[in-house]
Formats: structure tokens, sequence, C-alpha cells
């Protein structure tokens, strides 16, 4: 029970990573603040954490509303009184396997939008909010996207470059102050949006799974420990990290 009366934020909550994460704080004994898009999806998750004798509270947001975000950390103070660890976990795929020449304009904008100024935004509050308390932990999603070049992924590169970009800043400039700032980066995990992008055919899912050393892909709960452990005090040394979870593909 390492985050037993903790609270923890979680955006992009509904799916994948996100909903993986959310249960697994919930059965180590956080309050989790579940935020998500889709109200009925993400009402669910909830009620199933409630079912299972934890605690939690939906809220619908969008990243790429700017009030969203700030009335996302307001209602999560309401509703627990405090904010001890953020995951900034969602995120939207934008155009893949495009080149950067060819890349459409409005999937660039919301690709920036969601992912990149959207995590900093939810930062933004979030550290006033720790800082207010005396401290917290935030761990943000990048991507093997933001830290190894891939052909055909320029949008998405940059908005996960520029999240290693600022994690590493503010981890340096909030350490001394009580709150600790990591990302991690996994390569291509069976999520739904994994689906969409890679596993359009058994081929494209072989060859995908092909290009990680391990020779497979990699699971949501896989991310979701290195989370908890990021979140935790267990890695209470750990500044500025992006952990890389990627089967060996940027070994």
């Amino acid at each position: 029970m390492r985050f037993q009366n903790k609270t923890v934020l979680i955006t992009g909550a509904s799916a994948g990573i996100g909903a993986d994460a959310a249960r697994a704080f919930a059965e180590e004994g956080a309050n989790v603040f579940l935020v998500a898009r889709r109200s009925a999806v993400g009402e669910s998750i909830a009620q199933s954490i409630r079912d299972a004798g934890g605690e939690a509270t939906f809220f619908q947001a969008d990243m790429a509303n700017r009030d969203d975000i700030k009335n996302m950390v307001e209602a999560c103070l309401q509703t627990y009184g405090r904010l001890d660890i953020a995951f900034n976990n969602a995120g939207i795929e934008g155009a893949f396997f495009v080149d950067t020449h060819e890349h459409p304009e409005d999937a660039w904008d919301d690709l920036l939008a969601v992912n990149l100024t959207g995590v900093w935004l939810c930062m933004r509050h979030e550290i006033k909010a720790m800082l207010k308390q005396g401290g917290g932990v935030i761990v943000n999603m990048a991507s093997m996207a933001g830290v190894k070049g891939f052909a055909g992924s320029s949008g998405y590169a940059a908005s996960k470059f520029g999240v290693v970009g600022i994690t590493k800043a503010a981890a340096l400039e909030y350490a001394s102050r009580g709150i600790r700032v990591n990302c991690v980066c996994p390569a291509v995990i069976q999520t739904d949006m994994a689906e969409k992008i890679f596993h359009q055919t058994e081929e494209s899912r072989q060859a995908t799974a092909a290009a990680h050393p391990i020779g497979r892909i990699g699971t949501a709960r896989e991310v979701t420990n290195a989370v908890l452990w990021l979140a935790s005090p267990e890695a209470s040394f750990v500044v500025g990290e992006a952990l890389q979870i990627d089967g060996g593909i940027g070994a």
C-alpha cells in the first residue's frame, strides 16, 4: 500500500495505460482522480474501482482546453484536499507514416495542443498546488519517439521530445522545493492507440513486434509498474529521468 492516503490525478484515464494506472494506484491505497474526455467510459472505470473497495472520482476534461485543465486541478483539490501525485498521461497519435513536408497542419496543431501544451498546462496548475502543500510527484507520458528518431512521425516526435524537455527543465527547477518530476518513454504498447497505428494487418503486427529486440510489444501494466515506481518513495532520488520502457528498441 505505497500510496495509502495519497491523492493521484491521472489524465487520459479512460483507456490503455491511464486506465490501468488508475486501477493500480487504487489497489495500493490511493484516492484516484480520473480525468478523460469520454465521460461514460471514465465514470465506468471509476465505479469499477469503487466497487472493488477503492476510492475514485471521475472528472471530464479535454487537454486541449485550458479552462478544463485549470478546473480539473481545482476540482481535485476540492474533492480530496490535496494533490500528491500527477500522471499526465493523456495524448493523441495524430498523423503517422507521413513525411515531414506532407504532415497536415491541423494534425500538427492538434498534437502540440494536447501532447505538449496540455502537459505544460497540467504541470503549471499541479505545481502551484504542490508548492502550497510542500511537495509532490509528477510523472509525464513521453515516448520512445521523444528520445529517438522514427521516420514518418515528425509531429508526434516534436510533441514528445517537448515533453522530455519540459520534464527535465521542471525537474531542475523544483527538486529543491520538494517536487520530483520524471517521465516515461514507452515503445509500442498493447493499447487501442497502438492497434490503430501499427496493427492494421497481421503482417504489420508481426513487423512491429520484431522491431523490438525482446521480440514483442509491451503491456500497459509494464508501463504502469514503472509509473508507480517513479511516483513512490522507492524512487526518491530519481529526478528528471526519461525512463525508457522499450523492449530494447532504444538501446
